[in-house]
């Protein structure tokens, strides 16, 4: 599988940055309008509608719509994990249905004193012709930038 990987250092606490991005809000926020998101349901791992953190498990399906060209992408994904101790924590998400034939976001975060380091970590493998997987980090640098600079914005 292909790996985009992408590091940020925010000036504000692991626990302000860990909680903002545990929520549908957080996702919401940290993906641009020119995706045109669209979140259709949220399960909880117990069947809860729109529970407030997402825990292991929950259940997010949304669809896409990028550059509000082509049809609408539907995205089914699962927090497949969900660990925090000790000033660092992570969560993953998985793809269960969308436009890539795999895609395991792994997002990562370490306090380093009144500073967090968020470290984003996808693994993915392109449908088709999977060879291309290294040129998707074109289209991804953007949507990372964009994500990092809104918890920027948002928490320091």
């Amino acid at each position: 599988m292909a790996r985009y990987e992408r590091s940020v250092r925010v000036a504000a606490p692991f626990d302000a940055v860990w909680d903002f991005h545990s929520t549908t809000e957080g996702l919401i926020a940290l993906t641009p309008d020119w995706m045109h998101l669209e979140i259709e349901s949220v399960h909880g791992p117990d069947g809860e509608q729109d529970p407030e953190v997402l825990e292991t498990e929950s259940r997010i399906t949304s669809s896409v719509r990028p550059f509000d060209t082509g049809p609408r992408q539907q995205w089914v994904s699962v927090i497949t994990g969900r660990n925090r101790h000790d000033g660092a924590g992570y969560f993953r998400d998985e793809m269960h249905d969308g436009p890539f034939e795999e895609w395991t976001h792994t997002h990562a975060f370490y306090a380093d004193g009144a500073e967090t380091v968020i470290r984003d970590l996808v693994e993915y493998k392109l449908p088709f012709i999977p060879q291309l997987g290294p040129l998707a980090h074109i289209g991804f640098e953007p949507m990372f930038r964009y994500r990092h600079r809104q918890t920027r914005e948002r928490l320091e």
